[in-house]
């Protein structure tokens, strides 16, 4: 992440606009296919480019992806929708307009919480309206000429819009990540940034604390959290020191150049009254009943706030944690077989084991992960693995370092057994007191000198004494029950 701009007391005032791709297999308006990848103009019907004679037809599935996110964020999910034109005029349109929705969106206000830090903060939405996309310009490998594929041209697009209510970039990438997280674990957007299902625009202005909303640019098309932030802050610096010149900031729609790291202006951004809106002629209201909308309620999946509240109450975990275990729902999934496996639960006095399995998951496995660039659901170490491996330290069984290594060999060998792997490697802790004392008794016996250096007040040599007996055990004594003792017969 970059370093935030020095603003010089002037105010950051940010809103964000997202394109989140619907996962219906068809389009919004047609039958057509939404599959990646598909060769150029091969999945654009005649719908797609509303030839005479065609007719738009509602995609049920896109509606309720929309009902679904509306509840989510506690919206007001409108009973009656209208679809408008969009009227603009751009190589990759067919239509010349763009089916969206502008007086009567159907969702209508709602928010999204999230933490920045360990600072709630909550972002108020505007509105969620459902539209298509258009196609895609092509400018490489074309010896200098531009192609235009179709494919995309009536994907089902639901645009969520906020309030501008963000006051630095850390808080708008942590609004984008919590809305990123919220699409997906809804199920309504696969949320895949680099395939385009996921796209936010910034609006981003600054004024002096207490003026009027200053003038806004917008940054199209961030389809990464890094880039956000390295866009939104080179911004936020261009605008101040445009004004500190004696300059003036004219709204316009900008790109960001990751190469460069700098935003560059495109065209003059429009407004409303510049699209020509009207209502689509060819689409009837959109009717969603009150029947529809608690069928819909009752299908719902407990949500990450909900549940992060949860784990926090249920598990004694802290908030923080709960909001990392319930990023998505994969980890939060895992997370709870896991605790199940390790013999946990909420009645049991189970907070340290549910912890352990959360120090697990966001150390050891979360490192693993990252250096894999592999998301929990393709781990080969089963979330029944890794509460087996947790229950036999919460045991003494093994040791956290005899752990670390029963991991390693899971992770390698999945679907081995953790008894019958601490079993083969000989991890083993030595938990039998008698043997253990006459042990600890032999070695203080051979070792007078760390003895009398110990209560001559050197506790390096107590250290010393606790590395014997490790040593003459392989590792395999409890260094608690070894503290203890040699405590005990040192007086």
């Amino acid at each position: 992440m970059s370093n935030p701009p020095l603003t010089r007391g002037y105010e950051v005032v940010i809103g964000i606009e997202t394109h989140a791709q619907l996962s219906t297999c068809s389009k919004i308006f047609s039958g057509s296919s939404t599959t990646f990848g598909a060769e150029p103009n091969t999945q654009a019907s005649a719908v797609d480019l509303a030839l005479p004679g065609t007719l738009p037809v509602m995609n049920r599935g896109a509606v309720e992806r929309a009902i679904r996110f509306g509840l989510a964020v506690q919206g007001t999910v409108a009973p009656l929708s209208i679809f408008a034109r969009k009227n603009y005029f751009y190589p990759d349109l067919p239509k010349g307009y763009q089916i969206s929705q502008y007086e009567t969106p159907v969702v209508q206000g709602g928010s999204v919480a999230f933490l920045v830090g360990e600072t709630p903060h909550t972002v108020h939405l505007t509105r969620a309206h459902l539209e298509e996309d258009a196609g895609k310009s092509l400018h490489e490998d074309y010896q200098g000429q531009s192609g235009i594929d179709l494919n995309r041209a009536g994907t089902p697009l639901l645009e969520i819009v906020t309030e501008p209510d963000m006051r630095s970039s850390a808080e708008a990438v942590e609004y984008a990540k919590a809305l990123h997280a919220l699409v997906t674990w809804l199920g309504i957007c696969d949320g895949n940034m680099q395939e385009g299902s996921f796209r936010c625009d910034a609006n981003v202005s600054v004024r002096r604390p207490g003026a009027p909303f200053g003038t806004r640019r917008e940054i199209k098309n961030l389809n990464s959290f890094k880039f956000m932030q390295q866009a939104i802050d080179y911004e936020v610096q261009w605008q101040i020191d445009l004004i500190e010149d004696g300059g003036a900031v004219h709204q316009a729609t900008v790109l960001f150049d990751p190469q460069s790291v700098e935003t560059r202006a495109m065209r003059t951004k429009e407004d409303a009254h510049d699209y020509r809106y009207f209502p689509d002629p060819d689409l009837p209201p959109l009717v969603i009943t009150a029947d529809w909308i608690e069928a819909i309620r009752a299908a719902m999946p407990e949500l990450p706030r909900a549940m992060a509240e949860r784990f926090v109450r249920q598990y004694a975990l802290p908030a923080q944690d709960a909001a990392m275990l319930t990023a998505n729902i994969e980890t939060a999934r895992y997370f709870e077989a896991a605790v199940s496996s390790s013999g946990s639960a909420a009645t049991d006095g189970s907070a340290a084991s549910a912890k352990a399995v959360a120090n697990w998951m966001m150390g050891e496995v979360s490192r693993r992960l990252n250096a894999e660039a592999i998301d929990i659901g393709r781990a080969p170490l089963p979330p029944s693995a890794l509460g087996r491996l947790v229950a036999r330290i919460a045991d003494r069984t093994i040791s956290n370092n005899a752990g670390r290594q029963v991991l390693n060999a899971l992770w390698t060998e999945p679907g081995t057994d953790v008894d019958a792997l601490i079993e083969s490697l000989g991890l083993r802790q030595m938990n039998d007191a008698g043997e253990l004392d006459a042990l600890v008794d032999g070695i203080l016996a051979a070792s007078e000198k760390s003895v009398a250096e110990f209560r001559a007040g050197k506790e390096k040599a107590f250290n010393a004494l606790v590395g014997q007996v490790m040593k003459a055990t392989r590792g395999k004594a409890n260094p608690e029950q070894v503290n203890a003792l040699l405590k005990k017969r040192l007086g």
